[in-house]
């Protein structure tokens, strides 16, 4: 390793005011201007160096809001792609591939692009917080924080919807100091974020701030940083399927970043991001050209919800209408909110590993059977720069020959739980006291 780890120098930002602050260590939101509006971070460095594979992720931490470097993290990898490409009649298709494929450098182990998450938030953790981390998923997310917060002694309490609890497998157990509870069966991830929120009330524990935190965007900006200074340019489309969208806003925030570094080209990649039908609420918002997300019923969301394939992509309450938030991304950059069925999106699923060599999960399915779609109605045409965000892939390529362990529930609560009826047995669930001595 010829280089050191070495932490960014950043401020914050608020997005609303543009008012300009100190990270005073877990800042989630501006002091200002309250919750209407979502903070940057704003760095001293404004071009970029990457530093070599060694540094897993870290290697593009010049532009994240860390203080340390955790071991076994695995950075995304961008590649221009032949199969695809030749089969949708595109000359410049780059593939940004989030999951395992170790013929292409793509270490990372819980196959998803939310490594890139769990790995940034926790090397923004500093001693003197002592918390326990809440983090609410439909899955993905759960399963990079656990294997992350396991791998490094940091006391975790996760919140996922029981139905969804297949997703949380991994190739060896999971540390004692990570903890999940669940919302009983018919649950969405709207239903675990509120018992997360009742968790983060109680004395010990800390939100981990989903699309608030820096540290999360900052961590998925990773595929845009990796997709530019591989290609060599900033792309012309980017596409990817979107639960919250916050990964979508973390790759126009690294787009303007690569405005100021000066290098890459001038231009405002557009966003294409999608949705799983019959569950499309940012679409319909988006067509309604309204910031405000419409009316959805919660019985109808959770039925809408079942029958999609790609359950991560089921946010009821995304960072969408939010100053700074997915509204704002798209129209600063001519973007547009697509869907797929999932008939189209495991036609689309079969295309990739026919034409590519390597499984997807759903959610990325969407987003390649969008961008077929926007081939077939000439949205995008053959010499556009594109770059295609798998946002997980390999599962099945790295369970082979693999004994696999399912981390199971200390807990399950009803639906709309009152926080007299979880607080005593949550915090039962840890030796606060004992883990806080542990905490980083």
């Amino acid at each position: 390793m010829n280089q050191k780890f070495q932490p960014a120098n950043y401020k914050l930002q608020s997005v609303e005011t543009g008012k300009i602050f100190d990270d005073k260590g877990w800042t989630l939101e501006s002091e200002t201007n309250g919750k209407c509006s979502l903070i940057r971070a704003v760095y001293d460095k404004k071009q970029i160096e990457v530093k070599d594979d060694s540094f897993g992720l870290y290697k593009f931490s010049d532009w994240m809001p860390v203080h340390r470097m955790l071991q076994g993290s695995s950075s995304p990898v961008t590649y221009k792609s032949k199969g695809l490409a030749e089969k949708l009649g595109l000359n410049n298709l780059w593939i940004t591939f989030n999951g395992y494929w170790p013929e292409k450098g793509a270490g990372m182990k819980t196959c998803s692009f939310k490594e890139t998450e769990a790995y940034s938030v926790c090397g923004r953790m500093i001693e003197s917080m002592n918390k326990i981390l809440v983090v609410a998923s439909a899955g993905n997310t759960a399963r990079a924080f656990a294997r992350v917060c396991s791998d490094n002694n940091i006391p975790l309490l996760l919140c996922v919807p029981e139905d969804n609890l297949n997703a949380l497998w991994f190739d060896r157990p999971v540390c004692d100091c990570v903890k999940l509870v669940c919302c009983k069966s018919g649950g969405d991830y709207f239903d675990a974020i509120f018992l997360s929120n009742l968790a983060v009330q109680l004395d010990g524990f800390i939100e981990e701030g989903g699309a608030k935190n820096v540290a999360r965007r900052d961590g998925m900006s990773t595929t845009m940083i990796s997709a530019v200074t591989t290609i060599g340019q900033i792309p012309d489309f980017y596409f990817q399927a979107v639960g919250s969208g916050t990964g979508a806003i973390a790759a126009w925030e690294a787009n303007l970043r690569f405005l100021e570094d000066g290098r890459f080209g001038s231009k405002k990649t557009r966003l294409m991001v999608s949705q799983n039908e019959p569950f499309v609420p940012m679409k319909d918002a988006w067509k309604a050209n309204s910031r405000k997300m419409l009316p959805l019923d919660d019985d109808l969301a959770r039925r809408q919800v079942e029958e999609i394939d790609a359950k991560v992509l089921s946010n009821r309450k995304p960072p969408y209408s939010i100053f700074g938030g997915l509204f704002d991304a798209l129209k600063d950059t001519d973007g547009d909110v697509l869907s797929a069925t999932n008939e189209e999106s495991r036609a689309a699923q079969k295309l990739f590993f026919e034409s590519e060599g390597i499984d997807i999960h759903a959610a990325p399915a969407v987003a390649v059977a969008t961008l077929v779609n926007a081939v077939a109605d000439g949205t995008v045409s053959a010499d556009d720069v594109i770059m295609l965000n798998i946002t997980g892939g390999g599962e099945a390529r790295f369970k082979q020959d693999k004994e696999l362990y399912y981390l199971k529930p200390q807990l399950v609560f009803d639906l709309d739980p009152k926080l007299e009826d979880v607080a005593a047995k949550i915090e039962s669930l840890f030796e606060i006291n004992v883990l806080a001595e542990k905490a980083i």
